[in-house]
């Protein structure tokens, strides 16, 4: 499966679990663009709601999570099809 395939997979899943009025989509290459490896690429499929803060700032070290991300798991496993961890 490609990328692109893969992030729409991604976007229909949250669309039907989460809801949201939107999305911010990013790709990132190579180490200078976020990636940790130079030739990998990778995709950010960020939900987006009218009235969110955008991107979430970082205040002392810490970040702003609505929900766990093992319950973001538990949520969005069953969209694709997979076995629990």
């Amino acid at each position: 499966t490609d990328v692109m395939a893969l992030t729409q997979r991604a976007v229909a899943a949250i669309s039907e679990e989460y809801h949201p009025q939107g999305f911010n989509v990013g790709l990132n290459l190579g180490e200078v663009a976020g990636g940790s490896i130079s030739a990998h690429l990778h995709v950010h499929v960020v939900p987006r709601w009218g009235g969110d803060t955008n991107f979430m700032p970082v205040t002392a070290g810490t970040k702003v999570l609505p929900e766990t991300l093992d319950r973001t798991w538990e949520r969005l496993r069953p969209h694709f099809g997979t076995k629990s961890k």
